[in-house]
């Protein structure tokens, strides 16, 4: 049954960035999480330089997607437990060191089993920015109808990353050297990462007492214990073979018809799809609530991302692009407004890292298997794998769409340590 809508009128953009210490934690994290956006199109272009071999870049790039869904959800165990400062400093120093290394190994032609060394601690040490800016939004905003708008601003500032990453880490490895999209990715990390860290005065709460960490006198659980967390990790599993696929998937097709100066401009135009449909999320007060949202929207994005591999123009492949960049922003937005729903104040960050994660090691498995498939079969093969994950995705979220609903003792926990919980989700 579609939900009704507790309010005719959402909060504005405007209104939502006017909250006091808002401004001091988003600049700063927005430098932080460019990072994120660049690191894998960056690998895959050196080493695909380095090696003249889109599988092993694919390859690579992997390793660091998949490091980075293990690791990232530990990290976000670690910020709720010991505060983000303690897990960002670390961490972005690790990653600087880790991605200059990678660096070097791959133009001194290093054997391929050193770069996957490499990169697993580069993906591992990743700083999960944006889930911690959204844990501080959720600080600040618990209960209030401003909610919905800073999930729907983030995700809008997620996918303004995806368009201005990979085209600044593509127009630095084509117009100056392949290997500057990687420097200016730890560069980034190193600044972005510390100044954000230094923001402690919109820090979430950390390290809680027992009674709060313990729901109805039992054990904390992990956000991965809720079955509704387990299946939007699978959707947003299948959101990252999108953007994995059609990281290397494009840059194979621009290769093939001699133009890879236009692999920065489709891929912009599909992160820019992506953007813009988050804006407008951000800016509807919906009649229907986010389960039905989520289908809609992932079966949309399944028939867009279907299509693809029968593209060969550059034309007709920027329209599609576009259109599966216009279909993303609605699942991921409702995805996190669903999470927000299932799970309690003390695993927000862990939860978020989850969804991430998940995105990572779909992005990890597409660019693996399309760059394989690119190398054997050309570069519309490719293409293949969004819409194999995309279809097995939605297969999962119908089959247990039953899951994402909360149920009342999961609302009633939530509401006892601070987190308020919509009425409706269906």
């Amino acid at each position: 049954m579609a939900s009704t809508v507790i309010s005719d009128k959402r909060p504005g953009y405007g209104q939502l960035l006017r909250t006091p210490g808002a401004l001091s934690f988003l600049l700063p994290g927005f430098a932080a999480r460019q990072p994120f956006a660049m690191l894998t199109i960056g690998i895959v272009l050196l080493v695909q330089h380095t090696t003249g071999s889109f599988g092993s870049a694919g390859s690579v790039a992997a390793v660091t997607g998949v490091s980075m869904a293990l690791f990232a959800p530990q990290s976000g165990k670690l910020a709720d437990r010991f505060g983000q400062r303690a897990v960002l400093v670390p961490g972005v120093l690790v990653h600087t060191a880790s991605v200059s290394l990678l660096v070097v190994l791959a133009l001194t032609g290093a054997p391929l089993w050193a770069l996957f060394l490499a990169a697993v601690p580069a993906g591992a040490s990743v700083p999960q920015v944006g889930p911690m800016v959204r844990a501080r939004w959720a600080a600040k905003l618990d209960g209030t109808p401003l909610m919905p708008t800073a999930a729907a601003f983030e995700s809008v500032t997620d996918e303004f990353t995806f368009v201005v990453g990979p085209v600044l880490a593509t127009a630095l490895c084509t117009g100056v050297h392949p290997a500057a999209g990687l420097i200016a990715e730890a560069a980034l990390t190193l600044v972005g990462g510390l100044f954000f860290a230094a923001q402690r005065a919109t820090q979430p709460a950390h390290g809680l007492s027992a009674a709060a960490g313990h729901l109805g006198g039992e054990p904390r659980r992990s956000a991965l214990s809720v079955p509704g967390v387990r299946v939007l990790v699978v959707a947003f599993l299948g959101i990252g073979t999108v953007f994995g696929g059609m990281q290397v998937s494009l840059t194979a097709f621009t290769e093939e018809i001699g133009n890879p100066g236009a692999n920065g401009l489709l891929y912009g135009i599909f992160a820019a799809g992506n953007m813009l449909a988050g804006i407008a999320m951000g800016a509807v007060a919906w009649k229907t609530g986010p389960r039905r949202r989520l289908i809609m929207g992932y079966a949309g994005l399944t028939i867009a991302a279907s299509l693809l591999w029968t593209t060969h123009s550059v034309l007709l492949l920027a329209a599609l692009g576009l259109v599966v960049g216009l279909c993303i922003a609605p699942a991921l937005i409702t995805g996190y407004t669903i999470v927000e729903t299932l799970i309690p104040a003390s695993a927000r960050t862990e939860a978020f890292t989850w969804l991430t994660g998940a995105v990572a090691l779909g992005q990890a498995a597409a660019v693996t298997v399309a760059g394989r498939l690119a190398d054997a079969h050309g570069a519309s093969t490719g293409f293949l794998v969004p819409m194999a994950g995309t279809a097995l995705a939605l297969t999962t979220i119908l089959a247990l769409r039953s899951r994402l609903k909360p149920h009342e003792a999961s609302r009633v926990a939530a509401r006892g340590i601070g987190h308020r919980v919509p009425v409706t989700v269906d």
